[in-house]
């Protein structure tokens, strides 16, 4: 498996990838959803092992997140500040109620390194989410973040090697 950890490197090759992307996108959506949760399972457990995440933190730098009320309720006492001082400080909040950390990048993010990792929120948990089931119903969201992540570019660049995904 080659690994691709620097940024630049990954984002210049998925440009150049972006049709080829839409091509193999079409196919993971015909594979046996069953063999592909399977396969890339593996193979993002290679690649987590094999990417350190604190060396690049690109999706605590890019992504908006999500934030549940009893997660606030966590990450605020954890703190030890007020729910009310968290979500002044650190919360927007829509029309309909739903949070979001109010900065990109994360205000949580110092030297690549979550200062709130045993607390963090769900989205950045699941992040990216290559564990979970269904991955055909995520292919949207998964070449949405191809250019962002190491652990995504490289679980798709062996998947396309995995699948002897072709264009000639």
């Amino acid at each position: 498996m080659t690994v691709y950890h620097h940024f630049e490197e990954i984002n210049s090759l998925a440009v150049l990838k972006e049709d080829e992307n839409i091509q193999f996108e079409r196919i993971l959506r015909e594979t046996d959803h069953t063999e592909l949760d399977q396969t890339v399972f593996k193979l993002q457990v290679i690649a987590s092992k094999a990417i350190d995440c604190t060396q690049c933190g690109n999706c605590c730098r890019s992504f908006m997140i999500n934030v549940e009320e009893k997660e606030a309720d966590k990450v605020s006492h954890s703190l030890q500040i007020s729910r009310s001082d968290f979500d002044e400080k650190y919360i927007e909040k829509s029309q309909n109620g739903r949070m979001i950390l109010n900065t990109i990048p994360c205000s949580f993010l110092k030297e690549n390194k979550c200062t709130i990792y045993e607390n963090r929120f769900s989205g950045c948990r699941e992040f990216p989410a290559l564990h979970l089931p269904d991955v055909h119903k995520r292919l949207f969201s998964i070449f949405q973040n191809y250019s962002r992540c190491p652990i995504i570019f490289t679980v798709i660049e062996e998947l396309k090697s995995t699948l002897r995904f072709n264009l000639g």
